[in-house]
C-alpha cells in the first residue's frame, strides 16, 4: 500500500487540485470531503490539511457495498427519490468537494434494478445543477482521486503493488515536488488548449481501426483541460453539439458501471442519436442506461489525451484513470449523457436553459465516459472548408 510519505504528497496534490478548480477559495469556506472507507488513511490526511488551512470541513464516509446493495434492492419509489432535509441548502452554500474513490467492490450492484439506479440519479440531478451553477459563478470547485484497493487491482488483473505503483506514477507522487510537476503539465496542456481554441473548427473526424465518427463542434464552444478537477487529468475536452453526431464509435477499453462489466461497446449514431447499441458483454445493461432519458443516447463530451503527458499504460478498472490512459497511442473518449456547460465560450453565468438547447448542449442525468485506445487520426474541418490533422500517433499536432 501507499507509504505515509506518499499519502502526504497525494493529499497536497488533491488540495492543489481543489484550489486550481476554485481559485476563489478562502479561509472558512465549506469543503465537503467524501471518502470510501478503504480510503480512510488518505481521507484523514486530507481532513487535517484542510483544517490546518482554516477551511470548514464536512467529512462523510460513503455507503458500504452491502448498504448500497440493500438500498437498490429494497428501497421503494419514495425512498429512491428521498432528499434529506437541508441538502439543498447545504449544496447551495458549498465551496468545494473532494471525493476519494476507494471501492471494496465493483460488482455488488449486478442484478439490482437498473431503473432504480437511473431514477436515483434523476432525483439528485438538481443538486448537480446547483453545483454547476455555483461553479460558473466562481463559488465552487471539485476534485477527486482514486486510492488503491484489492478490488480495483483484482478487476484490473494487476497485483495490488502494481496497481498502487500505477497511481503513484500517474499522479507524479514519485516526484520530489508533485505539485510543481502538475503545474508544468498544466502549462503544456494550456498551450494546446490555446491552439485548439484559436481554430475555427466546424467538424471533427475520428478514424481508427474500429471507429469512424463525425462530430459537430457547435457554436460558442471551447476546449478545456488542466482544471484540477480530476487527479490525474491529462485530457483536453469539449462538449460538442449533440444534435449532429454521425457514424460509428467503438470503445475497446472495457468498463465497470453500476456493478456491471461492459466490454466492446459499439455505438452507431444518426442525426445525433445512438440508433444501434451493441456490446459483447453487458449489452442489456448498456441499453437500459442509454434509455434513462432523452439525452442518454447523445454525446455530452469529446476528449483526447496526449501520450506525452500520461504515464498510465495499464487498464485500471477505474474510469478516472482509464479516461486518461496514455499507453502507446493515447486515447480519445466520448461521454454519453450530460454536457459540460463550462465549455461554452461566452459568459457561462449568462447561459440559460433556452440558450443551452439552442446551442445543442446535451442534458441528461447520466454522464458515462467510453474509451478508445486504438491508434487513430483526428482531423478537423475548419469553417473555411480546409481540413487539418489535430491528433496523430497519440499526440496533438500544434
Amino acid at each position: 500500500m501507499m507509504s505515509n510519505e506518499i499519502i502526504e504528497k497525494y493529499a497536497e496534490v488533491l488540495i492543489w487540485g481543489l484550489k486550481t478548480a476554485n481559485k476563489n477559495l478562502k479561509p472558512y469556506d465549506i469543503i465537503l470531503v467524501r471518502c470510501d472507507i478503504e480510503g480512510a488513511k488518505l481521507g484523514e490526511v486530507v481532513y487535517r490539511k484542510l483544517i490546518e488551512r482554516k477551511f470548514n470541513v464536512v467529512f462523510k464516509f460513503m455507503q458500504t457495498p452491502d448498504m448500497e446493495k440493500s438500498f437498490f434492492t429494497f428501497a421503494d419509489d419514495k425512498q429512491i427519490s428521498f432528499i434529506a432535509p437541508g441538502e439543498k441548502e447545504f449544496y447551495s452554500k458549498l465551496n468545494g468537494n473532494i471525493y476519494i474513490h476507494a471501492p471494496s467492490s465493483l460488482t455488488h450492484l449486478k442484478g439490482t434494478d437498473t431503473k432504480k439506479q437511473a431514477d436515483f440519479a434523476k432525483s439528485r440531478k438538481f443538486l448537480r445543477d446547483i453545483m454547476n451553477e455555483r461553479e460558473a459563478k466562481g463559488l465552487f470547485g471539485w476534485t477527486l482521486c482514486t486510492y488503491p484497493t484489492q478490488e480495483l487491482a483484482k478487476q484490473a488483473k494487476l497485483s495490488l503493488n502494481d496497481y498502487t505503483n500505477q497511481i503513484i506514477k500517474a499522479c507524479f507522487l514519485d516526484e520530489k515536488d508533485p505539485v510543481r510537476k502538475w503545474d508544468e503539465v498544466f502549462k503544456n496542456i494550456s498551450e494546446i488548449k490555446k491552439y485548439l481554441n484559436s481554430l475555427p473548427i466546424d467538424e471533427i473526424y475520428v478514424r481508427s481501426k474500429s471507429t469512424d465518427l463525425k462530430i459537430k463542434l457547435g457554436e460558442k464552444r471551447r476546449f478545456l483541460g488542466g482544471s484540477g478537477h480530476n487527479i490525474p487529468s491529462f485530457e483536453i475536452f469539449t462538449s460538442p453539439d449533440a444534435r449532429y453526431t454521425e457514424g460509428v464509435y467503438f470503445a475497446n477499453l472495457e468498463t465497470y458501471r453500476g456493478g456491471n462489466y461492459i466490454k466492446d461497446i459499439r455505438l452507431e449514431f444518426k442525426e445525433g442519436k445512438a440508433v444501434d447499441i451493441k456490446a459483447s458483454e453487458g449489452e442489456e445493461y448498456l441499453v437500459k442506461i442509454m434509455n434513462t432519458d432523452e439525452g442518454a443516447k447523445r454525446i455530452g463530451e469529446f476528449s483526447l489525451t496526449d501520450v506525452r503527458f500520461s504515464r498510465i499504460d495499464k487498464f485500471m478498472a477505474d474510469i478516472l484513470f482509464d479516461e486518461n490512459h496514455g499507453g502507446k497511442y493515447g486515447n480519445c473518449h466520448i461521454a454519453i449523457g450530460s454536457s459540460y456547460k463550462d465549455t461554452y465560450s461566452g459568459d457561462v453565468r449568462k447561459l440559460t436553459k433556452a440558450m443551452e438547447r439552442k446551442l445543442g448542449f446535451n442534458d441528461s442525468s447520466i454522464h458515462w465516459d467510453l474509451i478508445n485506445t486504438e491508434d487513430k487520426i483526428v482531423t478537423a474541418k475548419l469553417k473555411n472548408g480546409k481540413t487539418i490533422t489535430i491528433y496523430e500517433n497519440g499526440m496533438f499536432k500544434y
